[in-house]
């Protein structure tokens, strides 16, 4: 739905020209986008954002075409990010933010094992307006115990790879 993104829609082939330029010449370091496509046909269904959200942290997001909404399509390509992303050794964190009425993207993040961690009031501000409350999710419990401890005895971590 156009009313939960951050981004105006695009109105003209030109704005998502621009787009796929931007995703094609960013360093893969700083951020990666992926194409979701039919497994039959080859057509474009949406994209996943996957980006550094810091030192040892990785943000998301993602956009899907209303035709493919409920099919599993997100879950599915959400979940393989997740697991790559945590078994690299300099990501501790992968986590979004969705508003708090899209719950479908809340359910989405769910089910690809992230848990919801709170509730951002006043979060962000998206063309002079203060978004409304957002729900924060992030890595797996289950995913943080064995992070802590992969780290090491002093808990250091390996600063020296690239995050992405």
């Amino acid at each position: 739905m156009a009313r939960f993104l951050i981004w105006r829609p695009h109105q003209h082939l030109g704005d998502t020209q621009a787009y796929i330029a931007r995703c094609i010449t960013t360093s893969p370091d700083e951020a990666r986008t992926y194409a979701l496509t039919g497994r039959e046909d080859g057509a474009a269904h949406g994209t996943l954002d996957l980006r550094q959200a810091g030192p040892h942290g990785l943000g998301f997001g993602y956009v899907l075409a209303r035709s493919w909404w409920g099919q599993g399509l997100m879950t599915e390509a959400l979940a393989e990010v997740v697991q790559w992303a945590l078994q690299q050794p300099s990501v501790f964190r992968i986590g979004a933010v969705c508003d708090v009425e899209n719950v479908g993207s809340a359910r989405v993040m769910e089910r690809a094992g992230l848990s919801r961690e709170g509730l951002l009031r006043r979060g962000s501000c998206i063309r002079a307006s203060a978004m409304p409350p957002a729900i924060a999710s992030s890595m797996p419990a289950c995913a943080d115990k064995a992070r802590r401890q992969a780290r090491g005895p002093l808990g250091q971590a390996d600063t020296n790879r690239p995050m992405l």
